[in-house]
């Protein structure tokens, strides 16, 4: 093992994933209605763009399935409306992470792999633009340099927990399921590196368990325990 995957929401950075899903609607209903769209409408047509991408069969990027259906549902007025959008990413939607408390044992675990010789990749389920990507990184406390490898949507062509994507990630690094260690919070979204035969590590601290998964036989446990799970690791040569 060579290489450590890690989500973002919920594993390197703690979070409230319904409030911050609400907070997120919230602020871009209110951008849209200041530029004459329905609240409700949009925040309907961004959750209709959002869930045809977490079926993304791997035709086309998430990107291109996301303004695709976004535009069927409200009009292509949306695509001529794009530059708004990105706005709206590069103000308002940061202003959500003063709410995010940082936990400063997810930049030690990153920094210590690193240290010790592997390679690390942001597998975040490529649902967001890669502005939104890199502000939720920047609220985790963590610095892009330090990842081979982000994942957004401009770049993938599946979700979580779809293994096309884990297969995807895994193409893009040049490694073999053997190679990596996936670390997540997600027993449904993050489960489905197994099925692609990469080992798999639950952080408990925010986890998110809807199947009722049985846990014990996996990896388990809070940051410290991570933390020394990474100090025991070898270097790698």
């Amino acid at each position: 093992m060579n290489t450590v995957l890690f989500d973002l929401d919920g594993t390197l950075l703690p979070m409230d994933l319904e409030g911050f899903m609400q907070a997120y609607f919230g602020a871009i209903g209110k951008k849209g209605a200041e530029n004459g769209y329905d609240p409700k409408e949009l925040v309907a047509g961004v959750w209709a763009g959002t869930k045809a991408m977490m079926k993304n069969d791997g035709t086309q990027t998430n990107e291109s399935r996301f303004w695709d259906t976004f535009a069927q549902v409200m009009g292509e007025r949306v695509l001529s409306d794009r530059d708004m959008f990105e706005s709206f990413y590069e103000n308002e939607f940061c202003r959500i992470g003063d709410t995010v408390t940082p936990d400063p044992r997810a930049d030690r675990c990153v920094k210590l792999l690193r240290q010790k010789g592997y390679s690390v990749a942001l597998a975040t389920t490529p649902l967001f633009p890669k502005k939104a990507t890199l502000e939720r990184m920047r609220w985790a406390g963590l610095c892009p340099a330090d990842f081979a490898l982000v994942t957004t949507y401009e770049d993938y062509h599946f979700a979580k927990p779809s293994a096309g994507y884990f297969q995807e990630v895994l193409q893009n690094l040049g490694k073999s399921p053997s190679d990596c260690l996936m670390v997540g919070n997600d027993m449904v979204e993050d489960m489905g590196a197994s099925q692609i035969g990469t080992d798999i590590f639950f952080l408990t601290d925010h986890l998110i368990n809807k199947s009722g998964a049985e846990i014990a036989s996996y990896r388990h446990g809070g940051f410290d325990d991570l933390l020394r799970l990474i100090d025991a690791l070898p270097d790698v040569e």
